[in-house]
C-alpha cells in the first residue's frame, strides 16, 4: 500500500517523504452558497421560494473556469482548499433525492484540483441553517419538516433574509448573523441537536425530528463520500478529509431564562428580541423589542421598535398540504401551532410564559445545561455519527472537528474520541473590523481572553497601538490552539476560516485604489497565524464573481480576496528568460566533506517544452473562459491590488525535521524560518519554501542560511509557476533568512492587471512549440 499523501503525526502534518507540511489554504468558493439555476445571489428575490426546483450543477465554478482559478491560486502560494458545498446542493428536491449531476461535476472539479497538487478537505457548509433563514446550507424541505413557514419569516422577523428584504442595497451589514438568535434558527438548531430531549412530540416517519434531520444530512454527505470513493482517483489522492459542520449552534439548549437575553450572547444588532418575544412574534403577536447597534466599543442599545406581524404566523397553517415530500407527521405534532406551546412552555390562549427555564436543565437527568454541556454531549453525539458515516466510505479520512465558534472545545483527551487522525478546526475573525468594516490601528480587544475570564475588567482587554493589536491577534490564536490541545488532545490546529472585509470605510479603496487599510488588516491576521504555531489555515474566501457593488453576492459580505473589479498581482517578467528557467543559488562553500556544506548549482531544464506547454496554457491570463463582467469605470474609481501584497506571501511548503517558527515581515520584505533536524538533508528531499516573485524577484534576493546549500527556481510541476527555494541543510537547529524587495503597499495601479504568457513572450523572444 502506497504511503498517504498527507498524514498526521502529533500536532503536525507529514508528507510521503516525512517532511512537515504547512497548510496554506483558501475557501473555495463563496459561489457554492447559492444555486446556478436559478442563478440567485442573496440580493435577488426572483423565484426565491421555488426551493425544490433548483440546481447547483456548476458550483463552485465550471470545469472550463477551474483552470483559471486553480492556476491563479497555485501561483499565489496556496496548497490547501476547503471545498465548500451545501446539503441543499445534494438533496434539494426532497428527502433521499440526490442530485447526481452536481455530484459528477464535483468529481470533475476535484480531479482538476488534483492536477494542481492541492490538498482538499470537504466542508459541508451552513450559515444560520439555510438560504431560507438568511444564510446557506440546508434544503427548503427541512423547514417544512420542522413545521415552519418561510414565507412568513419577513413579517414575523423569524429570520432576516436578504432575498426578501424591501431594499436589498440597504440590508444592514452583518445583520444576517443575528438570525442565530431569532425564532427560525432557535427552533431548527434545537431540534437538530436536541429534539429528542426538548421536542419529544416532534415525530416524523416514526422518528424524532432530531434523528430525522441528522440521518438525512449525514446520509447525503456519506453518499458524496461514496461517489468520491467510487471515482477511484479522488480519495486520499486529493481529498484528504472532511470537516464536521460549519459553525454549529446550540439553538436554545442551555438558555436559563427565555424572557431575558443571555449574558453570553455577544452579538446584538437591529431588533434584538428575547427568545420569548421571538416566540410571540412568530405566532403573530406584536411586541415592543429593544434595538441595538454596533459602535466603536461594541454593541449598544439604540432604542425600541414595535414588531407587528399583523397576525402572520411563522408556523405552517393547520391546512398545509403535508404530503408533498412523502413523510408522515405524527398526529401528536399539530400544524398551525407553535411547537413550544405544544410542549407546555407557554399558553397561546393567554400568551403567558409558563416555563422560562425549560431549556436550562436536562429534562431527564436534571443536569444544569450550558454551552460546554451542549458541546460535550449534543454536538459530540452528532459528530460521532457523522465521523463514523464518513469513515465507512473514506477509511483514512482526516476529520476536521469544528466545535461551536469561540466556545470551549469538547473534552476528548484520553477518551476513545481522542482520534489520532483528527484536526482541531476553529475559526477566528477580528470582530471589531468585521462588524465596523473599518481597520482601527489604534485599539482592539482581546475577545478570546475576555471570554475565558482572563481579565478582571473588560478595560484590561483593550490593546492600544498596532503592534499590540498584532500581538493580541497572535496570542488569541495561540491560546485557541493550546486550548484545543488541552481539551481535545495532541492534534494539529488548522483555522479553517479567517479573513477581513474589503469594503472598509464606505468602500474608500474602491473609489481610490488605496488598499492600505486592507493590507494592514490582512497582514495582521497572517502575522498572527504565522506566529501562533498552528499547522495551517484557510482564508475566507475566494469568490469568483465578487464585484464592488454587491461584494460576495451574499448578505452584503465582501471578504473575497479576488474581485472582478480589481487588478491581480502581476507575475514576474523574469519567470521566463529565453525559454530557460532562471535559477539563483548559493555561491559560498565550506568543506565539502562536512554535513554543513554549501555549493552552487547550475541552471535547470527549459521552462517551455512539449511536455509542459499544456500546463502553461492554463494560466489565468490566457484562459478563454475568464468570467465576464461589465468594464470597471475608471472615471470614478481606480483598480488596486486588493491587498494581495499581504496574502500572497512566502511560506514553508515542506520542512525536513520540525518547523520551530517562521514569519514574513511585509514592511521589510524579509522572510525568516527556524527548524530543527535530526539528520543531514538528502539530495532528493530538501526543505522547500514558496517565495512569491512579487516580493522576491530572483535578481534581487538576499539569502542567508546557517548551513548548507540552496537554490531558487520556478516549479511548474503542479500546473502553476511557483517560485520555490530549496534548502539542503545540516542537522540541528537551522536558520533561514530571505530578503526581497520592499514595495509601496496598498496603492492603486497604473498599468495592466497581469501580464499573461503571450504578453510576456515578445519581451523574451519566446516561441511556442
Amino acid at each position: 500500500m502506497a504511503p498517504l499523501r498527507l498524514r498526521i503525526e502529533g500536532q503536525t502534518f507529514r508528507d510521503s517523504k516525512n517532511r512537515e507540511v504547512t497548510l496554506r489554504g483558501i475557501n473555495i468558493a463563496g459561489d457554492a452558497k447559492f444555486p446556478t439555476s436559478p442563478d440567485l445571489p442573496s440580493h435577488l428575490p426572483d423565484r426565491f421560494f421555488v426551493g425544490d426546483d433548483v440546481s447547483f450543477d456548476g458550483r463552485p465554478f465550471s470545469v472550463e473556469e477551474a483552470h483559471t482559478h486553480f492556476s491563479r491560486l497555485k501561483r499565489w502560494g496556496y496548497n490547501l482548499i476547503r471545498y465548500i458545498f451545501t446539503w441543499e446542493a445534494i438533496e434539494h428536491s426532497g428527502p433521499g433525492q440526490y442530485d447526481e449531476e452536481w455530484v459528477q461535476h464535483t468529481i470533475r472539479v476535484l480531479r482538476l484540483a488534483k492536477d494542481y497538487g492541492f490538498y482538499v478537505f470537504m466542508d459541508p457548509h451552513q450559515d444560520v441553517w439555510s438560504r431560507f433563514t438568511g444564510g446557506s446550507g440546508a434544503p427548503m424541505w427541512t423547514l417544512y419538516a420542522v413545521g415552519l413557514n418561510p414565507r412568513a419569516f419577513a413579517s414575523t422577523e423569524a429570520a432576516w433574509v436578504h432575498n426578501t428584504y424591501s431594499d436589498p442595497a440597504q440590508y444592514p451589514k452583518m445583520i444576517w448573523a443575528t438570525n442565530y438568535t431569532r425564532l427560525a434558527c432557535q427552533v431548527i438548531f434545537t431540534m437538530f441537536f436536541a429534539g429528542k430531549d426538548f421536542a419529544p412530540k416532534a415525530i416524523i416517519d416514526g422518528k424524532n425530528i432530531q434523528d430525522y434531520l441528522q440521518e438525512h444530512f449525514i446520509a447525503a454527505c456519506k453518499h458524496l463520500a461514496l461517489r468520491l470513493r467510487e471515482a477511484g482517483d479522488i480519495e486520499n489522492d486529493v481529498v484528504i478529509g472532511w470537516e464536521s459542520l460549519n459553525e454549529p449552534n446550540r439553538g436554545l439548549v442551555g438558555w436559563q431564562d427565555l424572557s431575558a437575553i443571555p449574558n453570553e450572547q455577544k452579538l446584538q444588532k437591529g431588533t434584538s428580541p428575547t427568545a420569548w418575544q421571538a416566540i410571540l412574534t412568530g405566532s403573530g403577536r406584536s411586541c415592543e423589542v429593544d434595538t441595538w447597534d454596533f459602535g466603536g466599543l461594541g454593541p449598544y442599545k439604540s432604542g425600541t421598535q414595535l414588531v407587528d406581524p399583523k397576525g402572520d404566523s411563522a408556523w405552517l397553517p393547520a391546512d398545509h398540504d403535508d404530503l408533498r415530500y412523502g413523510w408522515k407527521r405524527d398526529p401528536g405534532w399539530k400544524l398551525g401551532e407553535c411547537i413550544w406551546a405544544q410542549h407546555g412552555i407557554w399558553d397561546p390562549t393567554s400568551d403567558v410564559l409558563l416555563r422560562k427555564d425549560y431549556f436550562a436543565k436536562h429534562p431527564t437527568t436534571g443536569e444544569s445545561l450550558n454551552y460546554e454541556y451542549f458541546t460535550n454531549h449534543y454536538f459530540m453525539m452528532y459528530y460521532r455519527r457523522y465521523r463514523d458515516a464518513i469513515r465507512s466510505e473514506h477509511t483514512d479520512a482526516i476529520m476536521f472537528c469544528q466545535p461551536p465558534v469561540f466556545e470551549i472545545p469538547p473534552t476528548l483527551k484520553g477518551t476513545k474520541d481522542d482520534d489520532p487522525n483528527m484536526v482541531f478546526a476553529p475559526h477566528f475573525y477580528d470582530g471589531i473590523t468585521l462588524m465596523m468594516k473599518k481597520w482601527n490601528r489604534y485599539w482592539n480587544v482581546d475577545v478570546f481572553g475576555l471570554l475565558r475570564g482572563k481579565y478582571l475588567s473588560p478595560a484590561f482587554a483593550i490593546k492600544v497601538g498596532e503592534t499590540a493589536i498584532r500581538n493580541c491577534f497572535r496570542d488569541q490564536l495561540a491560546g485557541m490552539r493550546d486550548e484545543g490541545v488541552e481539551y481535545m488532545g495532541n492534534h494539529p490546529c488548522v483555522f479553517t476560516e479567517i479573513g477581513i472585509p474589503y469594503d472598509m470605510d464606505d468602500k474608500y479603496a474602491y473609489r481610490t485604489g488605496d488598499y492600505s487599510s486592507q493590507v494592514s488588516a490582512m497582514d495582521a491576521n497572517h502575522f498572527a497565524l504565522e506566529g501562533s504555531g498552528v499547522s495551517g489555515y484557510a482564508v475566507w474566501v475566494y469568490m469568483t464573481k465578487n464585484n464592488h457593488k454587491w461584494g460576495d453576492l451574499w448578505n452584503g459580505e465582501d471578504l473575497s480576496i479576488f474581485s472582478l473589479d480589481d487588478a491581480l498581482l502581476p507575475p514576474s517578467a523574469t519567470a521566463i528568460n529565453n525559454g530557460q528557467k532562471s535559477v539563483k543559488s548559493s555561491t559560498f562553500s565550506v568543506d565539502r566533506t562536512s554535513p554543513n556544506f554549501s555549493q552552487s548549482h547550475s541552471t535547470e531544464q527549459s521552462l517551455v517544452s512539449p511536455s509542459n506547454i499544456n500546463k502553461l496554457l492554463r494560466t489565468p491570463s490566457i484562459s478563454s473562459s475568464l468570467p465576464c463582467h461589465p468594464p470597471f469605470d475608471l472615471t470614478t474609481a481606480r483598480p488596486g491590488l486588493r491587498a494581495a501584497e499581504a496574502y500572497v506571501r512566502p511560506s514553508p511548503i515542506a520542512t525536513v525535521g520540525n518547523l520551530k517558527s517562521y514569519g514574513f515581515d511585509l514592511r521589510n520584505a524579509t522572510f525568516t524560518l527556524t527548524l530543527v533536524c535530526d539528520s543531514v538533508v538528502t539530495e532528493a528531499t530538501p526543505t522547500e519554501v514558496s517565495l512569491p516573485e512579487f516580493h522576491f524577484p530572483r535578481d534581487d534576493i538576499v539569502v542567508k542560511v546557517s548551513s548548507g546549500k540552496w537554490a531558487i527556481g520556478v516549479d511548474d510541476s503542479d500546473g502553476g509557476l511557483i517560485q520555490t527555494l530549496r534548502w539542503w541543510h545540516g542537522k540541528g537547529k537551522q536558520d533561514l533568512s530571505v530578503k526581497g524587495v520592499r514595495t509601496r503597499q496598498g496603492m492603486a495601479l497604473k498599468g495592466d492587471e497581469e501580464d499573461g504568457y503571450f504578453a510576456q513572450c515578445p519581451d523574451h523572444s519566446c516561441r511556442l512549440m
